[in-house]
């Protein structure tokens, strides 16, 4: 019988290959970290206030949000997580947005997200745009041979 879910799992023998983005997974293929991805449900919105949630749990809101062509990202106000500092999204790292319960899902835990280029409100200059996604770009890179995670 056929199943009536949509929801499958990529093979991790496939690793690099385009298998297309299943709900709650990273991007397979090619990944930018700088533009959201068609199926994260962002079109055009305005994401400030939403709350957003990491692999392991909530991370904070936005507090601004940009929607620049190759250039998008989020600015999370983390709160009392990481003492008040804000960290930056690049759009790519944005699983789905669920609109109805406010909230934006990354596919990132939070200590990935703690170990990221640290976020300077007055550095908006590319070469720490540069350095921030290369450091998202490598943590979706593929696994050492022998290493499937």
């Amino acid at each position: 019988m056929e199943r009536l879910d949509q929801h499958t799992t990529p093979d991790p023998t496939l690793r690099g290959v385009d298998q297309g983005v299943v709900m709650g997974d990273t991007p397979a293929g090619n990944f930018d970290p700088w533009s959201y991805r068609d199926e994260a449900g962002v079109a055009g919105s305005t994401l400030v206030g939403y709350k957003v949630e990491a692999t392991d749990g909530s991370i904070g809101k936005i507090d601004s949000d940009s929607n620049e062509v190759n250039a998008s990202y989020l600015v999370v106000d983390t709160g009392p997580w990481i003492f008040g500092k804000k960290v930056m999204l690049p759009a790519g790292t944005v699983n789905h947005v669920d609109h109805d319960e406010q909230k934006v899902y990354v596919d990132r835990s939070k200590d990935q997200i703690k170990a990221a280029p640290e976020y300077d409100e007055t550095a908006t200059d590319p070469a720490f745009r540069d350095k921030l996604g290369g450091y998202y770009t490598d943590t979706y890179a593929a696994p050492p041979p022998g290493d499937l995670r």
